[in-house]
């Protein structure tokens, strides 16, 4: 039963979220029927609409998992807005510096340096969680905004091409260095795929290898994992490492495949609402994809909902905001429900 709690409680949780916004809408004025059928046209609706949705998944997925890698270890990691723009620049620099190598050479060396320069990033946060007892939601909150500061330092200042003028940028990847679009009928780059691949290697990783059970171990009761001997702190910081690893990867196909270039528009959010796919998903990689495509297609309709329904552009922001509290309630419900409870199940057996 614990398994069909874990998918019911985070969809009534959803369900809530959006009774309570659907209030919200009310008290604006606004009708919550029109709303959802603007969001399912403008995110479901139609083969164009899906490629919107599709477009916007792959930093999703790598932000997700971000977030539910240190999750098994029983950790709040909610820093990955800032190692995606350091991913994507790394990944950036990497690409000028690389130019004259053939194309796959030099995507694959900026997918390496977007991979380690995220997982250093975010590894730190698990380092100084063992070595210093620093509380990991906060370092990683604030090495965010570091982070995010120090893109934009050197963008503006040492990595900045003179053409840039209006908008400060790095210097544009030539046309070998960009990723190209999957084979699939529409318009979506392979950062989807790479994107699903990484949640099902990961899933394999957690729930299908010694590692993955020492982790679980470690992120159940830490103490019984050290008198076992297990390597917690090898462990934290290789689990934090590897999720800051995925979130340098959301840059790199940002850099790559959608602006061509490292510039502000690397810090869109995508870490942030990475945080609610994981809760969403209740950390499990694979319950990561649906989860991401969902909040893609509320993304993707914030254009038309703000030019049909004169609401501002941060509508979905808000209705984001209010699913995340309601989640975070549901939380405390875990193993108190008796629907749940092994007991009744044992006695009615």
């Amino acid at each position: 039963m614990p398994r069909l709690e874990a998918v019911i409680l985070p969809l009534a949780a959803l369900i809530a979220g959006l009774a309570v916004f659907s209030l919200f809408l009310i008290g604006l004025g606004k009708s919550p029927l029109t709303f959802f059928a603007l969001v399912y046209k403008a995110g479901f609706g139609t083969g164009f609409s899906w490629q919107n949705t599709l477009s916007r998944v792959a930093p999703l997925l790598f932000a997700g998992l971000c977030v539910a890698l240190p999750a098994r270890l029983g950790l709040v990691v909610i820093g990955g807005e800032g190692a995606i723009a350091l991913g994507g620049l790394a990944a950036a620099v990497t690409g000028v510096w690389c130019g004259a190598l053939p194309g796959a050479l030099g995507l694959m060396l900026m997918a390496s340096a977007a991979f380690c320069v995220g997982g250093a990033w975010i590894g730190t946060v698990g380092f100084l969680r063992i070595r210093r007892g620093v509380n990991e939601t906060i370092a990683s909150l604030l090495m965010s905004y570091i982070a995010i500061a120090l893109m934009n330092h050197l963008v503006e200042g040492a990595f900045r091409d003179p053409a840039s003028l209006n908008k400060p940028s790095t210097a544009p990847l030539p046309a070998a260095l960009r990723v190209g679009d999957m084979p699939i009928g529409i318009e979506v780059h392979w950062g989807l795929g790479i994107g699903v691949l990484c949640c099902v290697l990961c899933w394999v990783l957690l729930d299908r290898t010694t590692i993955g059970f020492a982790a679980r171990v470690a992120g159940d009761n830490i103490r019984a994992a050290q008198v076992q001997a297990l390597p917690v702190g090898r462990l934290i910081t290789g689990f934090t490492a590897l999720g800051g690893a995925m979130a340098g990867l959301a840059g790199y196909f940002e850099v790559t495949a959608i602006h061509g270039a490292a510039n502000a528009s690397l810090v869109a959010g995508y870490g942030f609402t990475g945080i609610l796919v994981a809760f969403l998903a209740r950390h499990n990689p694979l319950a990561i994809i649906p989860v991401a495509i969902l909040l893609a297609g509320f993304q993707a309709s914030s254009g038309l909902i703000q030019r049909r329904m004169d609401l501002p552009d941060a509508t979905i922001l808000v209705m984001q905001g209010i699913v995340f509290v309601t989640l975070l309630l549901s939380e405390t419900l875990y193993g108190r429900l008796r629907l749940f409870r092994p007991d009744r199940w044992e006695q009615r057996a």
